[in-house]
This record gives structure tokens, C-alpha cells and sequence, in this order.
């Protein structure tokens, strides 16, 4: 590749822990994450790195309300691990409702909970859970508002919550809340079921910090204990996506654009930085371009992108603003992708993280072949490829008793680079334009945009936008484990080659996937001729028309597909794909005729170049005693899929 670094996701598990409390330090988290992080190495968070290893999934006892509008009035001082403020939740009843229950950490200090100014009886269960007693039932759809006064100091969890470090001794408080983690500092419904309609955060600091937060800073002032930040987001938003970073920022910005359309990309860096993250940011301006023609307009866009430099090894994608360890240019398009992808739709739930992570990956990808070219995006889908084979097992898609575990659910050989390469071999299946709508189909759907998604929604979406059945396709790639290993024993024929394929799946969970897999076929002169396989047997036999003496076969040398392992291998041939059938006329313009020699054909199937069955004849054979078949009425090159006792054959036939 040329400048391009690769994005590699760091999986360790962080193994210091509080023998009080059971969390790990701020410190602790920092020289763990200093000894496996290298220089160069980009990671969207280093999302394995964990804090705590498993926490609760979703909570289902705060069904009862959807919210509306919050507002987080918070004090903080980055020189001291504490918070505190007051958390106004305007919410409407879903049902006939007497309590409200907010997720907010035990270890948290409540002082006053008010409604209207009237305060109200509650308790903290020591479930992570503050139950508050309603004065009077609220009735479904009534709208209704809630004042919580807390103070605390917030216990670590996941990939940090919220701490406090330094810089340049310099102090810093930043928030990371995802997946589990925005209960330890302020009390939420942290759910992947409602986003808040609307949210507001104010921030006081002592002079010389600046305090930042997602959406549009709408004032900056001047208070007797130091500064406050008013900060309003008008976009749909769940808890986890809420932050805030505290320090004694430097500020520039980049333009996407020019005059009263120009986009501000709002940079927040450590002064000791400023010239190296000047250099370094400009290039989300091209990137910023590239997908807004990919995927649509910058969600956003009435608001603000920018990014605010903290104390960790890799990014977050933040809405509006990514949290930044670092300003590498793949790191800045992975948290860029995800404000499409993570943060305008988000996973509906943890086993869909995939939708987050690998497209946010994918998009990585994409902008290495926009900016680098074909060779760089090559480099980048062998690193990708052998991120996804390197466990045996796993599958893109979260299993429901693994959403605890926080490194499964972040798994980045899985999660990221797996599910990556799916949507690679997705957009090669379907082709580059119909992927590219599926995309946008996918984000501007009205059930789905500002809202959430799981994977079958994306599914739909994709064949309805391709006219394909894609349920082989995700039942292999997405819910099955593993990957597969091909074998081609290759042999000379008098009018080209014919191929013995076997596939050995690494793992149980997948008999056999499904896959259209290149083949580079390279003759004595380096002539080159390119053939796709349609997989859909464990043996098959292909028979290929070459017009030159081929010297080797190489199974997906691009790599498009995922596998490892593969071989291909001259061999003595195969005298049943020679013998038993015969297809003719060959090139034809209407009608082909079959014959057969010692065996009997059981099917018989005519697929086109992208692997899309045209005919099935199965059912006709025996309406057929000549063997004559119509042939498809487009022009163009497909393959003929033909099945007897003894094995399956497939052929190319050329319709003029």
C-alpha cells in the first residue's frame, strides 16, 4: 500500500483490577493500553481492550417511557475524577405508568429528585436501577418531566466510561459510553430501543478549560467560578452516543465547501499538538466529499463535524464530534463513516454491532480505493482477510449469550474485519451500483433513519434493491461461523481445462458457503483469462473453454472472497467431466441440446455471470427425452449446472 495505515483493533483484556471496588484506575487502563498499543497502529477504539468484561444487556424496566428532550447541566473540573449536576428528562408515558426507572450506577450519590419543583420519593436498588415513585399515575401518551441531582465519582467500565487523566500534565476529563457505560456517569436509558429526541448539555468548568459535547455550541460565558458551555443536539441520539471532553483545548476548523453551504469541521486538540493535528485533519475534508457522493449528505449537516482529541489509544464516534486518540487518516474515516453508519441508523441491538463496525470498516476501505487506488485497496482487503481467518469459529453475527461479554461483542477479527469483507463480497455479488443504492436505501429508509436497525431490515433492503435472494448469502456470511478453504486439482483438456473443486468449512455451523469465487487462469505467454465459479456443492467439476496452453490456476488471487488456505494443483484430469456429458450447439443463438454418456441427468440449471439462477429444469427433465433446452433469450456468457448420480458438472455456454 502506499500512506495508508492499516486499521487494526488491539483484543486484550485489561486484568488490573480495584480490590474494593473491582474496576480498574484510569491509570491502570493508560499503561495497559501503552503496553499493546504500537506506533502507527489505528483502532477505532481498541474496542476489545476492556475495562470490565461483561455488564447487563438491555433493561427491559425502562420499557415504560419514551424520551423526548434531556438536558445535562454537569460541573466538572478536569484535575478531579468527579462529577456532578442535575439530568432533566422530559418523557411520554407508553402506557399507564406510576414509577420511572433510570439506569444510574449504584456508587453514584442521588441528592434530590424533582418534578415540577415537588420533589419525589426514590431509591436506588443497587441494581444500577433509580426507581422514582410518581405522584400520580401518568396515562400513555402524556408528557411529563423529571429533575435528577447527582454527584459522584463514576466507576470505570467498558472502554473507560468516564475518566479523568492528563496530558502534557495538563488535566482531562473525557466520557466513552458504549457500549454499557453512559449509567456510570449520569442516569440515562441506555437501551437500544428509544433515542432522545432532542438533548442539551452544559457544561461549567474552571477558566481555561473548554468543555465540549455533541451538536451546535450555542453560547460560550463568562460565570464567577470560571466558564459554561451550552451545547444543543437536534438530531435523534441514544444514550451511549452523548458525551463530553474537559481540557484546556485549542480550536481550528476545516471547510467542507464554501459560503452559507460550507460545513464546519470543528477540531478540538491539545495546544501541544495543534500543528501536527493541522496537518494531519485536513484530509477529512476529501473524505468528507467522497462519502457524501457515496452514501448521501452528512447527516448533520445543520449542525457540525469535528473531532475532540482524548486520552485513548484509538477513536469514538461521537454524533457530531469523534472522540480522537489519534488523527491517522484511517482512523478519521472510520469514525467519519460511522456518523452514517452508528450514529443516523444504529444497531438495534449488540448482536447487530456489525452494522456499526463493519460498514464504518468497509467504508475505511472504500476511501483507501478512492484516495489510493486498486493496489492500496488490495493491500487493505488481504490485511482484512487475514484479520477474518484468523479465528476458526465466530460468526459476524453476535449470538445473544455473548452480548455481555464485551470483547465478543467488539471482537475485531469479527466484528470489524469479517463482516467487512461480507460487504465486500456483498457489493461483488450484486454489483458496485446496486450496492451503492442498498446503502442509501438503507440510511434513507423512513422506518430506519434517525432510528434503528437490525440486520434482517438491512437484508430486506438489499434484496429489494438487487432483486436477489440473499438468504444462502447471509445464513453462510453473517450468522455461520468460520470460512472456507478451496481446492481445485486442475487438468489439460483438448479444448482447455476442467477443474475438481472441493471446500473444506473451518467450522460445523456451515455445510458448505455458498460463494462465487475467482479464478486467474495464466497461459505460457502470460495470457490471462479470468473465470467465477458458482459454488454450491462441496465437489464440483467445471469445464472451462481456454484458447491458449495454461501453465497455472490461482484461486481468488485479488481476494474478493474470504478464505485461507486455498491450493490449486495440475492434476491427471477427470474422465467423467469429459466423458459424461456433452454440450451443443456451443456458441448458440436459441436452442442447446445435452448428451449424456453412462449416466442420467437429474438437473440441470443455467446461471449468468453474477450467479443468478435464469432457468431451472429440473422439474422439466422428463417432459425432455432429446435433450433440447432453450437457451436464455439475452445474449451474453452463463454456466450450466448439470447434476447426475455420479456428480455435478458445469459448463459454459455462449448465447449469441
Amino acid at each position: 500500500m502506499k500512506s495508508f495505515k492499516i486499521l487494526i483493533l488491539v483484543c486484550f483484556v485489561l486484568a488490573i483490577h480495584s480490590t474494593s471496588l473491582g474496576q480498574v484506575t484510569a491509570a491502570a487502563a493508560q499503561q495497559t493500553l501503552a503496553a499493546y498499543a504500537q506506533p502507527g497502529v489505528d483502532a477505532c477504539l481498541l474496542k476489545s481492550s476492556l475495562i470490565h468484561p461483561t455488564l447487563r444487556s438491555i433493561h427491559q424496566a425502562t420499557a415504560n417511557y419514551d424520551l423526548k428532550y434531556v438536558r445535562l447541566e454537569l460541573d466538572t473540573d478536569p484535575d478531579v475524577a468527579v462529577i456532578s449536576g442535575t439530568v432533566t428528562s422530559h418523557f411520554e408515558a407508553v402506557g399507564a405508568i406510576n414509577q420511572i426507572t433510570f439506569d444510574l450506577a449504584s456508587n453514584m450519590n442521588v441528592s434530590q429528585v424533582t418534578q415540577r419543583g415537588v420533589a419525589l420519593t426514590y431509591t436506588n436498588n443497587g441494581n444500577d436501577e433509580l426507581v422514582i415513585d410518581l405522584p400520580v399515575t401518568q396515562n400513555n401518551g402524556v408528557l411529563d418531566s423529571l429533575s435528577v441531582t447527582y454527584s459522584g465519582n463514576p466507576i470505570a467500565s467498558g472502554f473507560g466510561s468516564f475518566a479523568q487523566t492528563t496530558h502534557n500534565n495538563v488535566g482531562i476529563i473525557w466520557t466513552l459510553s458504549e457500549p454499557y457505560g453512559a449509567k456510570a456517569w449520569w442516569p440515562c436509558k441506555q437501551d437500544l430501543n428509544d433515542k432522545i429526541d432532542q438533548t442539551e448539555v452544559i457544561i461549567h468548568t474552571p477558566a481555561g478549560n473548554t468543555g465540549v459535547s455533541n451538536g451546535l455550541l450555542l453560547s460560550e460565558t463568562t460565570t464567577p467560578t470560571g466558564k459554561r458551555f451550552r451545547w444543543q443536539h437536534n438530531y435523534p441520539i441514544p444514550a451511549y452516543l452523548i458525551a463530553i471532553a474537559v481540557t484546556n483545548y485549542a480550536r481550528y476548523t476545516d471547510l467542507v465547501g464554501s459560503g452559507s453551504t460550507a460545513l464546519p469541521i470543528d477540531n478540538y486538540v491539545y495546544p501541544e499538538d495543534l500543528a501536527t493535528a493541522q496537518a494531519s485533519t485536513a484530509v477529512t475534508v476529501p473524505i468528507m466529499n467522497f462519502f457524501e457522493t457515496t452514501f448521501g449528505p452528512y447527516p448533520f449537516r445543520s449542525e457540525k463535524y469535528g473531532h475532540a482529541q482524548f486520552g485513548w489509544g484509538g477513536g469514538m464516534e461521537h454524533t457530531t464530534i469523534s472522540f480522537m486518540g489519534n488523527f491517522s487518516r484511517g482512523l478519521i474515516a472510520h469514525e467519519l463513516a460511522h456518523q452514517w453508519f452508528g450514529n443516523k441508523v444504529t444497531c438495534g441491538s449488540w448482536q447487530d454491532i456489525w452494522l456499526n463496525e463493519s460498514f464504518a470498516t468497509y467504508a475505511t476501505g472504500l476511501t483507501v480505493e478512492h484516495l489510493d487506488g486498486a493496489s492500496g485497496f488490495k493491500s487493505w482487503r488481504i490485511n482484512a482477510n487475514n484479520r477474518a481467518t484468523t479465528p476458526t469459529n465466530g460468526s459476524v453475527y453476535v449470538p445473544a449469550q455473548d452480548t455481555l461479554s464485551v470483547g465478543r461483542v467488539f471482537n475485531g477479527n469479527l466484528s470489524y474485519y469479517k463482516g467487512s469483507m461480507v460487504l465486500h463480497m456483498l457489493r461483488e455479488k450484486i454489483g458496485a451500483a446496486d450496492f451503492q443504492q442498498t446503502l442509501q436505501n438503507y440510511l434513507n429508509d423512513p422506518q430506519l433513519s434517525f432510528n434503528y436497525a437490525k440486520t434482517p431490515d438491512f437484508k430486506a433492503i438489499a434484496e429489494s434493491t438487487s432483486w436477489q435472494n440473499l438468504t444462502e448469502f447471509f445464513a453462510d456470511w453473517i450468522y455461520g461461523e468460520g470460512y472456507p478453504q478451496h481446492s481445485i486439482n486442475w487438468s489439460v483438456t483438448p479444448t482447455g481445462i476442467t477443474m475438481d473443486y472441493q471446500q473444506l468449512p473451518s467450522h460445523s455451523s456451515v455445510s458448505l458457503f455458498e460463494v462465487a469465487l475467482p479464478v486467474k487462469i495464466t497461459g505460457v505467454a502470460g495470457q490471462e483469462q479470468w473465470e467465477v465459479l458458482h459454488i454450491d456443492h462441496l465437489n464440483e467439476n467445471f469445464s472451462i473453454s481456454v484458447p491458449f496452453s495454461v501453465v497455472t490456476v490461482e484461486i481468488d488471487p485479488d481476494v474478493n472472497t474470504i478464505s485461507k488456505n486455498n491450493t490449486a494443483t495440475l492434476g491427471i484430469g477427470d474422465a467423467f467431466a469429459k466423458a459424461e456429458f456433452q454440450l451443443f450447439p456451443n456458441p448458440t443463438s436459441n436452442t442447446f441440446q445435452i448428451s449424456t454418456e453412462h449416466t442420467v441427468l437429474t438437473d440441470l440449471k443455467i446461471y449468468d455471470l453474477h450467479g443468478r439462477l435464469i432457468i431451472d429444469y429440473k422439474n422439466q427433465l422428463h417432459e425432455r427425452p432429446a435433450m433440447v433446452f432453450t437457451a436464455p433469450q439475452i445474449s451474453g456468457i452463463y454456466f450450466i449446472k448439470l447434476a447426475s448420480e455420479k456428480g455435478v458438472v458445469t459448463k459454459k455456454l455462449m448465447v449469441r
